[in-house]
C-alpha cells in the first residue's frame, strides 16, 4: 500500500511539472502575440508616414516641373 502512495505522489509531481511548463509556454506565446500586435501598429504607422512623404515628394516634383517648364517657355 505504501508503494501505491509513492507512485501516486510521483505522478502528481509529474503532472504538476507538466502543467507549470505548459503555463510558462502559454505565457511566452501570449507575450509574443502582444509584441506582434505592437509591431503591426508600428508597421502601419510607418506605412502611413511613407505614403505622406511620397505624396509630398510628388507635389514638390509637380511644382518643380511647372517652374522648369515655365522658364523654358519664357526662353523661347
Amino acid at each position: 500500500m505504501a508503494e501505491k502512495a509513492k507512485g501516486g505522489r510521483g505522478l502528481a509531481l509529474l503532472a504538476l511539472l507538466i502543467s507549470i511548463t505548459a503555463l510558462v509556454l502559454a505565457t511566452m506565446a501570449y507575450q509574443r502575440t502582444g509584441a506582434d500586435l505592437r509591431l503591426r501598429e508600428r508597421v502601419e504607422s510607418l506605412q502611413q508616414a511613407l505614403e505622406d512623404a511620397r505624396q509630398e515628394t510628388a507635389n514638390a516634383l509637380g511644382q518643380l516641373e511647372k517652374l522648369v517648364r515655365g522658364s523654358q517657355d519664357k526662353q523661347r
